[in-house]
């Protein structure tokens, strides 16, 4: 008789895997997290990824109205200002 149980690791070994990459490229062994096709290190856990609806993008006005006005006004003057250094040339 021998004193010990047998476990039973077939559930753990036949659970798909991570679909992530490795630094040299293998794939990653670790088993994916519920319902999902990563482990728990490469973003399958709870709460891992960007909040839902895009809530941590800023705007940073770069083609707002008064922006794209103001930047005509600036390319105006400089041009007007190199007509001019060409004509005291």
């Amino acid at each position: 008789m021998t004193g010990g149980h047998t476990r039973n690791t077939v559930p753990m070994r036949t659970s798909p895997r991570c679909g992530a990459r490795t630094r040299d490229g293998s794939p990653c062994r670790a088993p994916a997290a519920h319902g999902k096709t990563r482990c728990r290190m490469h973003g399958g856990a709870l709460g891992s990824g960007a909040p839902k609806g895009n809530q941590n993008a800023r705007t940073h006005g770069l083609f707002a109205g008064e922006t794209i006005s103001e930047q005509r006004e600036v390319r105006m003057m400089l041009d007007e200002a190199r007509k001019l250094l060409r004509e005291l040339r």
